[in-house]
């Protein structure tokens, strides 16, 4: 029987495997600095300064440890809709008031509201949620110039790593909305388009709010993306469109109101 391995690892008795690595002990002293310490060695000797904590072992438990930290204060959410949009919002503006009477009608119909934590429409939407009397969440990021929570958030979670706090807002809503926003916002909408279009996670509504403002982006996937082929007609059903806060609450009503999901059948990011 053929060795699985190849043959440039079973003639090579100095080859070592660690778990799913295999390394020459050449390649690991030139890759380490030609160093011949053990890893007792590495690990009791203390340094002047913690460099460990920077190298990508270290950050591995990091991102671990945010996963975790997030799953756990999430996990008895209960039903809830991820909603998103633009931090530039000033508050009294229409996008502002949209998104607060959204926030307060789903907290009305027993969902929590998810947001990125932050001030503009994230803000509105919480404030809503607050005063519909549900559970407000914000799921903050680290950033260059520091964002902090909104006032109006009931449980907070802060992350050092955008795809941790992303894979919250997936995982435990059973809907987006998304108003009007920038490159961050298009980013969220268009990787929760990708999701379910691979069958990452099922189809649930993916509601844009502000004809208007979105008009143009589908207006070009319609006369440029669809006739280059980049995308199929089936694309353009993924997401809805509307300007009111009723229609936005019925759409997501009759998703999960719907016997949509098998509990017996897991699906990735959302089991």
């Amino acid at each position: 029987m053929p060795d699985e391995q190849g043959p440039e690892l079973s003639g090579s008795p100095e080859r070592r495997r660690r778990g799913r690595v295999t390394v020459d002990p050449k390649t690991t002293a030139r890759m380490d600095g030609g160093g011949k310490r053990t890893e007792d060695e590495k690990l009791l000797t203390r340094s002047s300064r913690p460099a460990f904590i920077s190298e990508d072992p270290w950050r591995v438990l990091r991102i671990q440890a945010e996963f975790v930290d997030g799953f756990d204060a999430l996990a008895t959410l209960g039903p809830a809709v991820t909603v998103f949009g633009s931090a530039r919002i000033q508050e009294g503006s229409d996008t502002y008031e949209l998104a607060r009477a959204i926030g307060r009608r789903l907290a009305e119909a027993g969902f929590a509201v998810i947001t990125g934590g932050g001030p503009g429409v994230m803000e509105a939407a919480n404030r809503g949620c607050q005063e519909g009397g549900g559970i407000s969440v914000g799921c903050n990021v680290e950033l260059p110039h520091e964002q902090s929570l909104n006032p109006y958030v009931d449980l907070g979670v802060d992350f050092r790593y955008f795809f941790a706090r992303k894979t919250m807002f997936v995982k435990y809503a059973d809907a987006f909305v998304i108003l009007p926003g920038g490159v961050g916002t298009l980013d969220e909408l268009f990787e929760a388009l990708t999701l379910i279009q691979t069958g990452k996670i099922e189809h649930f509504p993916v509601i844009l709010v502000g004809r208007e403002y979105w008009s143009g982006l589908i207006d070009w996937m319609r006369r440029v993306q669809l006739p280059a082929g980049t995308i199929d007609a089936d694309d353009l059903r993924l997401f809805h469109v509307t300007d009111d806060p009723d229609h936005v609450l019925r759409l997501i009503r009759e998703y999960t109101q719907d016997d949509h999901q098998d509990p017996d059948e897991e699906i990735e990011l959302r089991g």
